[in-house]
């Protein structure tokens, strides 16, 4: 009798041999969709950035000459009287003194926030950084345009005066003191917009998925 024959009869099932190489499981592919979506957040938030950088170093020229025309401001008229001497200094006025300190506070903040600025430029997708930077930012606006508004108050009654509380506009007399106060609050209000700006650049960075 044949042995095929044998076997049939005999009820036993052939077992068919798998290769143990095309039994395993492939991993599906990563999208490239989804690869390229990553890259592009990558760089934009590379380039957020970069201008977060660049603003910073903006505010800080902006910053510190807000606070150093202030604090160098004096004048002193020709002429004067035995008892009286005609002379205008920024520490006369608290409001001023307030100013200088506002703008110094955030200039020495704005370059210890540098190397965090760097770190967002090389780890683009990094929240701690962002997190906190827009949080001492936040607090810099306040306090930079604090003192911005306490000085344009002054200034606006040094060039204007004020009839009702017999302030008058000592302007006429100080020229040059009124013109580099006056100065000085313009740039410490671009410090403050500035901030600002920088403020809406790390929300944006946080946001962008």
């Amino acid at each position: 009798m044949d042995s095929s024959h044998s076997t049939k009869e005999s009820g036993d099932i052939p077992i068919r041999m798998t290769d143990s190489k095309s039994s395993k499981a492939v991993s599906p592919p990563v999208p490239i969709k989804k690869t390229a979506k990553k890259t592009l957040v990558s760089r934009w938030k590379r380039c957020l950035g970069v201008f977060d950088f660049i603003l910073r170093i903006c505010a800080i020229a902006a910053a510190l000459a807000a606070a150093t025309a202030m604090a160098t401001t004096s004048q002193q008229l020709p002429f004067f009287t035995q008892f009286f001497q005609f002379k205008a200094d920024y520490d006369d006025l608290p409001a001023f003194t307030f100013f200088v300190i506002a703008n110094a506070m955030a200039g020495a903040y704005l370059v210890l926030s540098l190397p965090f600025s760097i770190v967002c430029i090389v780890r683009p997708h990094i929240i701690g950084a962002r997190l906190m930077l827009l949080i001492f930012d936040t607090i810099a606006v306040a306090l930079v345009t604090a003192g911005a508004s306490a000085a344009a108050s002054i200034v606006y009654l040094a060039h204007n005066g004020n009839s009702d509380a017999n302030w008058v506009a000592i302007c006429r007399q100080f020229d040059d003191f009124c013109q580099r106060v006056s100065g000085a609050v313009v740039a410490s209000f671009i410090t403050a917009l500035i901030f600002v700006v920088l403020v809406a650049v790390t929300a944006v960075a946080l946001r962008r998925k």
